[in-house]
């Protein structure tokens, strides 16, 4: 990480989403490490889940900057706001912008789609019209390992193809590759896309299976177990997340001239996970002595009583596993979280949240 600050010194960055999950987290790892940067974070704090959290967020990121002395600048508002955007950029002189804004959620996106499209495709477009016209030195934005939708081969690959997306999240995130892939070639603008694994953590999203299945179990209602429990899940800890997304900030793909004398576009895509797929019977077992442990749960809990098994709902797939050798290869980054550390580092956060 020290050399990664070293090249972020000094930099002004744009973190969309600043209020959400990864974002906070990357905001606040940015005001500890790196000295001289100024980080400015945008988010709409809409009410997909319960907002309360984001405020959180936002309250740890300002003691974060009051603690480092580093520059915080928070705005509350939409990416799919074009003037916004347009005079976000136009006054912020940004260096790097790092694209986390989204709707996020794989089955919301099946009654709700609208939203996606709004924030998905107009505010990521919005985004990169922005940086054509106010050019930044790298554009970091999220994707999603929900792209390889079906893909029967595993692990997933970079040079896999993804054209058959099973849920509407899935397809907004494939476009928004296409989207940069087609601005960094017509406009030069380095781009790098970032295919997100499942991550969870300290004040993590609400809807995400560990955090949605600790509320149900605290309440002693029955957790739903998709696909009778067949399924894995490439479950990555978001500080890992936040160093990979900060290694690949630090080193934009580097511009050059094909034969036609036209840019060959600087962009990339890169798997981030764990590489390390777990069942999630055995992700379910592992909360459960973690939930024990802090104290949410009695010690003589009954899980399995509280556990039933469904089969597999519309839009989920039965595996992600990523193979991550091209980010080792380019950074020699490597997740190092265990499913168990990070678990419990979730469940003591959300004992001394919510108890």
């Amino acid at each position: 990480m020290i050399k990664t600050a070293e090249k972020l010194r000094n930099k002004k960055i744009l973190v969309t989403g600043a209020a959400g999950f990864i974002g906070s987290n990357l905001s606040m790892a940015i005001l500890k490490s790196v000295e001289g940067a100024s980080v400015t974070g945008i988010d709409n704090l809409n009410d997909y889940y319960d907002p309360s959290i984001k405020e959180y967020r936002l309250e740890q990121i300002e003691k974060t900057a009051e603690a480092s002395g580093s520059g915080w600048t928070f705005i509350r508002g939409s990416i799919a706001d074009k003037k916004l955007i347009e005079d976000l950029f136009r006054d912020g002189s940004f260096d790097i912008v790092v694209n986390l804004a989204a709707q996020a959620g794989v089955r919301y996106s099946i009654d709700h789609p609208d939203v996606y499209i709004e924030s998905n495709i107009i505010g990521f477009y919005n985004i990169l019209e922005a940086c054509r016209h106010y050019p930044v030195e790298h554009l970091v934005y999220a994707s999603s390992s929900s792209v390889y939708g079906g893909n029967d081969k595993i692990p997933f690959s970079e040079e896999d193809k993804v054209d058959h997306p099973v849920s509407l999240y899935a397809a907004t995130k494939k476009s928004n590759e296409l989207f940069a892939h087609t601005y960094s070639k017509l406009y030069d603008i380095p781009s790098t896309g970032l295919r997100f694994f499942t991550v969870y953590g300290p004040a993590g999203r609400p809807d995400m299976a560990y955090f949605s299945f600790t509320d149900k179990l605290r309440r002693g209602e029955k957790i739903r177990i998709f696909n009778y429990g067949n399924c894995k899940r490439d479950f990555t800890y978001v500080e890992d997340i936040v160093t990979g997304i900060m290694n690949v900030m630090s080193r934009a793909p580097e511009k050059s001239k094909g034969e036609d004398g036209l840019p060959v576009p600087p962009y990339r895509i890169y798997n981030i996970g764990n590489s390390s797929p777990e069942n999630l019977m055995d992700f379910v077992r592992i909360l459960g002595e973690e939930l024990i442990r802090a104290g949410i749960l009695d010690a003589d809990y009954d899980l399995d009583g509280h556990m039933e098994l469904v089969p597999m709902q519309p839009g989920d797939v039965p595996v992600t596993y990523a193979d991550t050798s091209r980010l080792e290869a380019d950074f020699g980054f490597r997740p190092q979280t265990s499913l168990r550390e990070g678990l419990r580092r979730f469940a003591e956060w959300y004992a001394e949240f919510y108890l």
